[in-house]
C-alpha cells in the first residue's frame, strides 16, 4: 500500500505563469479510496475530498467549494470514478452516500450537483440530520461511536463538534485513516466552542490510543513547510506547503494546544497549526482585514 506521503498535489499557479491545472486533482491511495483535490484556481480553500469505495456503497465525504459543475465537475468526476470501480468490480444496485465531515460552505457547496442521482443519499448539514442518518443517540452525543457499513468495510463515525455542531470524524480501518475534516488539519484551526473542541480532540486522542491510526487526514492545507508559518487567507498558489498527512502525536499536540490557550481570544500559533478562537467566518475576517499576528507558542 503506497503512503500519503508519496501523494503529490496541485497547489495553484502562479498569477505571472501561462500554466493551469485541472480543477479537480485526483489520486487513488489504494484500489478502494480515494482522495480528491479542488483546484486553487477554482476557490482559495482548496479542500481535499474523500470517496471510499465498499462492497455495497460508496461515501463521497464532502462535496467541496464551488456549487457550479462548469467550474468545479464533481458529479462528473464521481460519476466516472464510480464506474471506472464498477467495471473491476461488478454489482446491481451500488449506491452513493454523500456526506459531510462538517456543514461549513466550503465543504457542501457541490451538494446540488448529485440532486437526481440514482441509487444516491445527500446527507443534509444540519447536526439533527446528520445525528439521525448515521444513528448517533441524540441523548448520548457527541460522546459516542457508531458503526457505518459500505459493505465489508466499516467506518467508526465520531461526533466531533468544537469547529462545527455538526462535525464528525471518520476512521477507516481498510487505510487507519482517521479523516478529521476542519477539526485537525495543517492549517488554522478556528474554533466556534472552545469546551466542545478540547472535548472533541480528547475523545479523539483516547481513539487513536485504542485504535490502528495510520494517517490523522484533514480537509486542508494552510501551513507552509516552514513550522509556525502559514499561507495568507485567500492564497491561490502554495508552492511551498507541507504535506496534508498529520500524525497521532501532532493530534495530540493540538490537543494539547487547545486546552493550554482555552479560554484566551484571538491565534496562537504553534509549529504545525494555529489555533483562533473566533468562529470561522470572523476570523478570516479579522486576518484579512487586520493583517493578523498571531502570538506564537509552543518554542
Amino acid at each position: 500500500m503506497a503512503s500519503p506521503l508519496d501523494l503529490r498535489w496541485n497547489h495553484g499557479v502562479s498569477r505571472w505563469s501561462s500554466a493551469s491545472e485541472p480543477p479537480l486533482q485526483v489520486q487513488a491511495y489504494d484500489e478502494r479510496t480515494v482522495i480528491l483535490r479542488q483546484s486553487k484556481s477554482t476557490n482559495y480553500e482548496a479542500p481535499f475530498i474523500y470517496l471510499l469505495f465498499g462492497a455495497d456503497r460508496a461515501l463521497l465525504l464532502d462535496t467541496g467549494a464551488t456549487a457550479d459543475p462548469a467550474v468545479f465537475p464533481l458529479r462528473e468526476t464521481v460519476d466516472s470514478l464510480v464506474a471506472d470501480w464498477l467495471r473491476r468490480h461488478p454489482r446491481d444496485g451500488y449506491h452513493l452516500v454523500v456526506a459531510h465531515t462538517h456543514g461549513h460552505g466550503d465543504h457542501v457547496a457541490a451538494d446540488a450537483q448529485f440532486a437526481g442521482r440514482p441509487d444516491t443519499v445527500v446527507v443534509a448539514k444540519e447536526p439533527e440530520a446528520v445525528r439521525a442518518f448515521f444513528g448517533f443517540d441524540d441523548a448520548r452525543w457527541p460522546d459516542q461511536e457508531v458503526p457505518f457499513d459500505l459493505g465489508g468495510r466499516v467506518l467508526r463515525a465520531i461526533g466531533a463538534p468544537g469547529h462545527h455542531a455538526a462535525g464528525v470524524v471518520f476512521h477507516d480501518p481498510a487505510t487507519g485513516f482517521l479523516l478529521t475534516g476542519d477539526t485537525v488539519y495543517p492549517g488554522r484551526i478556528y474554533v466556534a466552542d472552545f469546551a466542545e473542541l478540547v472535548a472533541t480532540l480528547n475523545r479523539l486522542v483516547a481513539f487513536c490510543a485504542a485504535h490502528e491510526v495510520t494517517w490523522v487526514m484533514g480537509c486542508h492545507v494552510e501551513m507552509t513547510d516552514r513550522p509556525y508559518r502559514d499561507y495568507p487567507i485567500g492564497s491561490t498558489y502554495q508552492p511551498h506547503e507541507r504535506a496534508l498527512p498529520m500524525t497521532v502525536a501532532q493530534l495530540t499536540a493540538l490537543r494539547d494546544a487547545a486546552v493550554r490557550v482555552e479560554g484566551r481570544r484571538g491565534a496562537h500559533r504553534f509549529a504545525d497549526f494555529i489555533v483562533f478562537s473566533e468562529p470561522a467566518g470572523l476570523a478570516k475576517i479579522l486576518f484579512q482585514a487586520r493583517g493578523f499576528r498571531a502570538r506564537v507558542l509552543g518554542r
